[in-house]
């Protein structure tokens, strides 16, 4: 999917950040919000494949910390999970497959900041 064609602004934020910063030689960001206890359009939840050369020589906790640091705004707004995956060029070329996200336990019917950060990513 092009990503000039995503309609949702916080997707569209995670795509444009990580491109600029990581330069990605392949980069899927998929919402996943609709697998979770929230309003349907949410975009709280999502699940991130980014393969990038700066990633080399960085284990896979600095890979994470960076992607965090990168989204730190909306990690801290908007978005309630993000997985991520973090690979080098030659670790995707080894296996090219996207993780698939476990169902949901409801966890996030029981957490109040879920329904603050959905607002705040509406606004």
């Amino acid at each position: 999917r092009d990503p000039m064609d995503v309609k949702n602004p916080v997707e569209r934020t995670i795509r444009t950040k990580l491109t600029q910063v990581l330069a990605p030689e392949h980069l899927e960001v998929l919402n996943e919000s609709h697998m979770h206890a929230v309003p349907p359009g949410s975009e709280s939840h999502f699940r991130v494949l980014v393969v990038s050369q700066r990633f080399e020589g960085l284990s896979l906790l600095q890979r994470h910390r960076l992607v965090n640091e990168v989204l730190q705004d909306e990690l801290s707004n908007c978005i309630h999970a993000l997985a991520i995956q973090a690979k080098t060029p030659q670790q995707w070329q080894g296996d090219p497959t996207l993780a698939k996200s476990p169902p949901c336990l409801g966890g996030s019917k029981q957490d109040s900041s879920v329904a603050d950060k959905l607002k705040a990513g509406r606004d």
